[in-house]
């Protein structure tokens, strides 16, 4: 019964469904519950370091119900997207009702379709990847794959890398950076594998070009189906998708570096360039994203199996706590600054 831990993250679109449901100010119920009951339980509950070993071990790893409970947000997360759009289409719905079914849209997208899109795009099963890809459709962010795959892991924790967020810089500021700086990597990724096997632009294994076909497509149909208004709320609420998600790339470097060697290239990703959290709700919700430095050390390592490193820098609150946190920047600072090592500041400057 404890493998069903993780349905506790479908909570989330569960909150948003009886949010658009009811409306009125039950559309904030999942900002609520995503930013205060969650950091309040997480504050309340206790932290799990434990590792499995052994047989126990393979018997999580050959289990397919962690598997199927990753396949499900699919239906979830594109039910609830045009369930979201048709009541916002057709109910007669006030200003802060639509603000509230927005970001709980949002919210849901950057959960349980970004990131649990991250976990399927890191898998070596195509079909797998696919659905990965299919869940970065609603918030408009299908290039996150090529930057995330070929250059997030290769330049992590490196101030070449656009998803790292500097020493002192706010969290404001890195959604600027690493959202644009990652764009226009993912095309120039593009191109340079284009180059590597000799092919033109216009080409079937130009991914890029498909994704802006197949995002200008999703909008098309969004327009054709609701009209010109809803397709900008879905335009929003994948903007919330979006800033979700580069809020936990901001917290999983925050101010960490990896030394450059003589050679002039850098050391090898470690434990310690990642910070990492084992407060149990964040865990769960996030389908162990929290422990982000083993995630590192093997990207293609299934989230049930994923390993806490004692030498990995710990943050004193979990994941949707400290997303909180940073958007208070003097004191994100306050709390985390003192915990990165002095010779990553020093690198910093």
């Amino acid at each position: 019964m404890k493998d069903l831990k993780y349905l506790t993250a479908f909570t989330i679109p569960l909150s948003a469904l009886i949010g658009i449901y009811f409306k009125g100010y039950w559309s904030f119920m999942t900002p609520i519950y995503a930013f205060v009951l969650i950091p309040v339980l997480e504050l309340l509950l206790p932290v799990s370091t434990t590792n499995y070993e052994g047989k126990e071990r393979e018997s999580k790893l050959g289990n397919k119900l962690f598997d199927w409970m990753l396949y499900l947000n699919i239906p979830l997360v594109f039910g609830l997207f045009y369930y979201s759009l048709n009541e916002l289409a057709v109910s007669q719905v006030e200003t802060y009702e639509i603000v509230g079914i927005i970001f709980s849209l949002g919210i849901v997208l950057g959960t349980n379709g970004i990131n649990v899109g991250h976990e399927l795009g890191h898998r070596t099963n195509g079909f797998e990847r696919f659905l990965g890809k299919l869940l970065l459709l609603p918030s408009l962010y299908m290039h996150f794959y090529i930057e995330h795959n070929y250059g997030h892991h290769l330049h992590a924790a490196t101030k070449e890398d656009p998803a790292t967020a500097k020493y002192n810089q706010s969290v404001y500021s890195f959604w600027i950076t690493s959202v644009s700086r990652q764009y226009f990597n993912a095309w120039r990724i593009q191109r340079k594998l284009l180059k590597t096997h000799n092919r033109g632009f216009f080409t079937p294994h130009n991914d890029m070009l498909w994704y802006t076909l197949f995002q200008l497509a999703h909008l098309a149909l969004i327009y054709s189906l609701f009209g010109y208004t809803v397709m900008i709320y879905a335009i929003l609420a994948g903007l919330v998708g979006v800033l979700l998600l580069e809020t936990v790339n901001y917290i999983e470097h925050y101010g960490l570096i990896r030394k450059k060697l003589p050679s002039g290239r850098y050391e090898r990703v470690r434990e310690i360039h990642s910070w990492n959290s084992n407060h149990v709700m964040g865990r769960i919700i996030l389908y162990e994203l929290t422990r982000h430095s083993d995630h590192h050390y093997k990207s293609s390592k299934k989230y049930q199996i994923l390993d806490y490193h004692d030498t990995s820098p710990q943050m004193p609150f979990g994941y949707p706590t400290s997303m909180v946190l940073s958007f208070l920047p003097p004191l994100w600072f306050n709390v985390m600054n003192p915990r990165i090592p002095d010779e990553m500041k020093k690198a910093a400057i």
